[in-house]
């Protein structure tokens, strides 16, 4: 078998950087609370706050599938806040 070094095309250290690793580290912690049965808004917000994170990355990248996916999850968890606040 024959390995080849493949060229990292994805950004490093920059802004997008940042925004990337803080969106997955809160969707992680969000995610372990609503695994753990923690309060369901904390989850929420947290996915909320971590799916837009990812859409400002796709938007950085100029990734049409990040910017779709996370903008319309962020827009479903709105929906789940809102019925959580009033019912």
């Amino acid at each position: 078998y024959t390995y080849e070094m493949t060229k990292k095309i994805t950004p490093y250290k920059d802004v997008s950087w940042y925004i990337k690793w803080a969106s997955t580290a809160i969707l992680l912690v969000a995610i372990t609370s609503r695994a753990a049965g923690g309060p369901q808004l904390l989850d929420f917000c947290l996915s909320i706050t971590g799916t837009l994170g990812w859409t400002v990355v796709g938007f950085m990248w100029h990734d049409r599938a990040l910017m779709i996916l996370n903008s319309v999850v962020a827009g479903i968890l709105t929906v789940g806040v809102l019925r959580v606040l009033f019912g």
